[in-house]
């Protein structure tokens, strides 16, 4: 039994360093094939272990990665979504638009008008986890200032 905890412990530590690529390098071109050398895997191993593991496959994780990331630069900056969607990585407009309301629930254009002139909430607070997508569909606005 102690084998089969240590191959586990194993596999999920070589899978958290490619979900920590995949952090550190969301704007560049990944494939499952890099990411899995990155987990000195199979592409099909490391794709099932992926998503036993994190409840998604990479390809979402990095969707979704790119689309937090987005959040962050469409209510900080007064980049265009064009230039935004091409900062964090996507090469296609529409595709970035599909995915960000996929994840978020309203296109970027309405995210970045219905956060504007809001206080960015502090690092760690209950409004910054609020905002964050857990999962396609599940991001939710931050919350309206108190008046």
């Amino acid at each position: 039994m102690g084998a089969v905890t240590r191959e586990s412990e194993d596999t999920n530590r070589r899978l958290l360093r490619a979900r920590d690529a995949m952090d550190r390098r969301y704007a560049e071109p990944l494939d499952v094939a890099a990411l899995a050398r990155v987990a000195c895997m199979s592409s099909s191993h490391f794709a099932r272990e992926f998503r036993r593991v994190f409840g998604e496959t990479p390809y979402r994780y990095l969707q979704r990665r790119r689309v937090e990331r987005a959040m962050f630069l469409l209510r900080t900056t007064s980049s265009s979504v064009t230039d935004v969607c091409m900062e964090v990585g996507f090469t296609s407009l529409g595709t970035f638009s599909r995915t960000f309301t996929e994840v978020v629930g309203c296109s970027p254009r309405a995210y970045r008008d219905a956060t504007a002139g809001r206080p960015q909430p502090a690092s760690g607070s209950f409004a910054m986890r609020w905002g964050r997508p857990s999962s396609f569909g599940e991001a939710h606005l931050p919350p309206a200032p108190l008046a």
